[in-house]
């Protein structure tokens, strides 16, 4: 979904809910969707708060809140207790997260989503959604052993 659309989608859930499109919300939500990887609300703040200075880091956290119920961002926690946000536009997809160095990697695979189904069905269960993140250490991390932080960072390679 292009941003001009993805901005019209959230200008008509704020004018929905009664609330203002101020100008703080436009420039966090058009940073928000440049983005191509997860991100943090730290993050996302690093990035317009040199554009406004009115816009403090609650700002960011609300401004994210409603872009989660617009359905334009999920949140997303990956064992640091932190939130990473994505786009909510985004099709059906899973996380595979470096624990040495934290990179998250995306993929899609339609043999797990059938998989999820059929064990949904044998057990009479009836799925709503789901999300499956697998731990590990990537590539590069098994190559390098004396490098990696441990900490998580928003990577959104495809």
């Amino acid at each position: 979904m292009a941003m001009q659309n993805r901005q019209h989608k959230f200008r008509q859930y704020l004018l929905r809910t009664g609330l203002k499109a101020t100008r703080q919300r436009e420039l966090i939500a058009r940073a928000f969707f440049a983005t191509n990887t997860h991100i943090s609300a730290e993050a996302l703040y690093r990035r317009v708060s040199g554009r406004d200075r009115r816009i403090g880091l609650v700002t960011v956290y609300r401004t994210l809140r409603l872009l989660k119920h617009a359905g334009l961002a999920h949140e997303r926690q990956f064992g640091e207790g932190r939130a990473l946000f994505e786009h909510g536009t985004k099709r059906h997809h899973d996380h595979m997260i470096c624990t040495h160095c934290g990179k998250i990697t995306e993929f899609e695979n339609c043999e797990i989503e059938e998989l999820q189904e059929q064990v949904a069905r044998r057990f009479g269960f009836t799925l709503q959604d789901h999300k499956l993140e697998l731990y590990g250490r990537c590539k590069e991390c098994r190559a390098d052993a004396s490098g990696g932080t441990g900490r998580i960072r928003a990577i959104g390679a495809r």
